[in-house]
């Protein structure tokens, strides 16, 4: 465990060497398209692999700014009540709004529970990530979950569980101590 958070250290301290570095550069005003697009693959890279070691040690929130249902209609949501939390063996889906009172007192279903089948999948060609993992949520069944990561943060989880569910979180990527979500009460006691 500490060598992972010295890992995360290290690449937090990298990644703000290297947006120092891209804001100078951008700061001067006479860097070309190809210098500019060139610091953006170095932040992009850094930010992949800052990203690896946060998927690898288990401590992120998917905050999702919008769900998408079966249908694949977009509905805006509030990235602080709607989210997939992943901490250590244990996570969390919930899904809320601010009109409504329901399950879980946010207007939505607050499942919580065990992870197993954990696997993630890095594509350093592409800068991406894909994470797939089973939360078995007592009361609620279990859910397969499946989320894709991009370098620039943005994310998107895909919920299905036995029944029909099939539900869509669209949302940023946030470390674990860096997310302001609110978690609501248990759905199921």
């Amino acid at each position: 465990m500490k060598t992972t958070s010295i890992k995360l250290v290290f690449c937090l301290t990298l990644i703000i060497g290297i947006t120092g570095a891209y804001n100078s550069v951008c700061a001067q005003g006479k860097e070309t398209r190809k210098e500019r697009k060139a610091a953006e693959k170095i932040m992009l890279t850094a930010n992949f692999y800052a990203q690896d070691s946060l998927i690898n040690i288990r401590e992120f929130v998917l905050e999702a700014d919008y769900l998408q249902g079966r249908l694949g209609r977009l509905t805006p949501g509030s990235s602080n009540i709607n989210f997939v939390k992943v901490l250590g063996e244990r996570g969390t889906l919930q899904t809320g709004s601010a009109d409504a009172i329901g399950y879980n007192s946010l207007g939505g279903v607050t499942a919580e529970g065990n992870i197993s089948n954990y696997k993630v999948t890095s594509n350093a060609k592409s800068l991406t990530h894909r994470i797939t993992f089973d939360l078995m949520a007592a009361g609620l069944g279990t859910y397969n979950v499946v989320i894709n990561v991009m370098a620039d943060n943005t994310a998107s989880a895909t919920i299905t569980n036995a029944t029909s569910l099939r539900l869509t979180w669209r949302g940023e990527l946030v470390a674990l101590f860096n997310t302001n979500i609110f978690r609501g009460q248990d759905t199921y006691r």
